[in-house]
């Protein structure tokens, strides 16, 4: 007779386990993502900072320092979802390597005390927005293997859960911008 509640019982019991399993993944991308969110929201707190230093020495570069005003304002004032957010956040991250590269033109500027430390602190940023980029990709992959390794499928397809997106760039924006002067 016990062994009539045994093997039910130990079936609820690895559904519970699988499900907590997967609540757990799907928090931890989740919350690696809200990281990535920080990053950049100090990111984007910095660069108005540092295109008002840079302004004042690069007038003919307005047009590099207009596109990435523009795409921060549209990352902070329209909030997109996480799909656009991260095509939206690639497109920053090409344009500052091409700023980057604008700026190496002009020593007086790169011997600025306040552009110094606004370079400083927006590359720090940028180490922690790769860390956490990596984080995210790390947990992402760990919840979408989850969702495709037996048993744990079947309670994620009753649960409803889908593969999540890993941030990638794409390959255009990978090669090194091309500066002329």
């Amino acid at each position: 007779m016990t062994y009539l509640f045994i093997i039910p019982l130990s079936f609820l019991l690895i559904c519970v386990l699988l499900y907590n399993n997967l609540i757990s993944k799907k928090n931890k991308v989740e919350e690696a993502y809200r990281s990535i969110d920080v990053m950049l929201k100090k990111r984007t707190d910095l660069i108005p900072q540092l295109v008002n230093t840079i302004k004042g020495y690069t007038k003919h570069e307005s047009e590099t320092l207009i596109s990435i005003t523009k795409l921060r304002n549209n990352i902070v004032d329209r909030d997109p979802p996480s799909e656009l957010r991260l095509n939206l956040e690639s497109q920053m991250d090409r344009l500052l390597g091409k700023l980057q590269i604008t700026v190496e033109a002009y020593p007086d500027l790169r011997a600025s005390e306040n552009f110094m430390l606004l370079q400083s602190s927006l590359n720090e940023v940028e180490e922690q927005l790769s860390a956490s980029r990596r984080a995210y990709n790390a947990a992402v992959y760990a919840f979408n293997n989850t969702l495709e390794m037996f048993p744990s499928n079947i309670v994620a397809k009753f649960m409803g859960y889908s593969p999540k997106t890993m941030f990638t760039i794409k390959t255009s924006e990978a090669d090194l911008p091309k500066v002329s002067f």
